[in-house]
């Protein structure tokens, strides 16, 4: 087996935890032993963080691998896979660190599991730098069970950043293989709606604020759709710590789903937090796209996986989307093909079995 093993530099393209998400989902899924050196290199914090740590010690676990180099500040890792097993697997970075990348690199393997799953997930369900879990719900979840599959996410306990203390558990039963799918068609926009939420010791007028805010900035530019946003205070037995956030989904005619999220932050008001997830799903909605662009590279992965041919039309292809078909294509041997119509790209990929 050694002298199959592939080699990534983990210094290139996106550069950090998302070749390491990609690279050993599909090593584990594929059987292909690996070696990652450069891990995270070009950061301010370089190799391995404790996010990144507790997703490697969960795929590893899932499938009774040998990992070696796994430890905080690592920049190189080798890891053996072996057969992927079901039940119940827990991952904790003990941080604010998402749990929904931590879902990123382990839903992909336990779909070809041998049993059913229970992913048990902790650390931050709304972090920065990472989808939020309403996301993973709300937009992810619909159009990824396109491929084939569904999957239960039960949020336990909401955590935030610096603290962490959130919990999801994901359950999900193992499938034969992913049917292909076609995000070509983006239709029109028939439906607007979302929550702003906050949590521990923020007053609910901060969630009413960030609405009312993010209400107004869609107004400006679609004014035929009454706009849905539910201000939230968050139950104190399923939050831990104090954050304030919001999500807004726009959903269309053909079933697509675009969203806009930000979180609070200390100095931030609560109608800039509104204001730039408003505008942020104004963008994804004004680049002609059938997928925002936080779900092309999440899509990726599957699309590889999926048996017979995909295709998707995105706006812009961002890095991580660059950085997800370089290495499926160097470890999955599948192939993509974008090709560019008007201002955004339509992706074709020929996945494997």
């Amino acid at each position: 087996m050694e002298g199959q093993r592939v080699e990534v530099d983990g210094g290139i393209m996106e550069g950090g935890g998302q070749i390491l998400r990609v690279s050993t989902a599909l090593s584990c899924l594929l059987g292909l032993p690996l070696r990652v050196q450069k891990i995270r290199a070009g950061r301010s914090t370089p190799g391995l963080r404790p996010q990144h740590l507790s997703g490697l010690e969960m795929i590893r676990d899932l499938c009774d691998g040998q990992l070696e180099g796994a430890e905080i500040g690592s920049t190189e890792i080798t890891f053996i896979p072996e057969k992927i097993k079901g039940g119940i697997h827990t991952a904790d970075t003990k941080t604010a660190g998402s749990v929904c990348l931590l879902m990123q690199v382990s839903m992909p393997c336990v779909l070809f599991a041998a049993s059913p799953s229970e992913l048990r997930l902790k650390g931050g369900t709304n972090a920065e730098m990472a989808p939020q879990i309403d996301y993973t719900v709300m937009v992810f979840k619909p159009i990824v069970e396109k491929f084939g599959f569904t999957f239960n996410c039960d949020i336990k306990m909401r955590g935030y950043y610096p603290k962490g203390g959130g919990e999801v558990i994901v359950r999900m039963s193992p499938v034969k293989q992913l049917n292909p799918i076609n995000l070509t068609d983006r239709g029109s926009v028939t439906k607007i709606y979302g929550r702003a939420f906050v949590a521990g010791v923020l007053p609910f007028k901060v969630a009413k604020d960030m609405a009312a805010a993010a209400v107004r900035c869609i107004r400006k530019e679609i004014r035929d759709l009454y706009v849905n946003i539910q201000p939230v205070q968050e139950p104190k037995d399923q939050a831990f710590g104090n954050g304030n956030g919001i999500i807004i989904i726009a959903e269309t005619s053909t079933g697509c789903l675009f969203a806009g999220s930000s979180l609070g932050k200390r100095g931030v008001t609560a109608d800039k937090v509104g204001i730039d997830a408003a505008e942020m799903l104004l963008a994804n909605l004004r680049h002609g796209g059938a997928v925002d662009e936080y779900l092309q590279d999440q899509l990726i992965v599957f699309m590889a996986l999926a048996n017979g041919v995909s295709r998707i039309k995105t706006g812009p292809v961002t890095l991580h989307t660059q950085t997800a078909i370089h290495f499926a294509e160097q470890l999955a041997k599948v192939f993509f093909r974008p090709s560019q119509l008007h201002s955004s790209f339509s992706l074709m990929i020929s996945g494997t079995q």
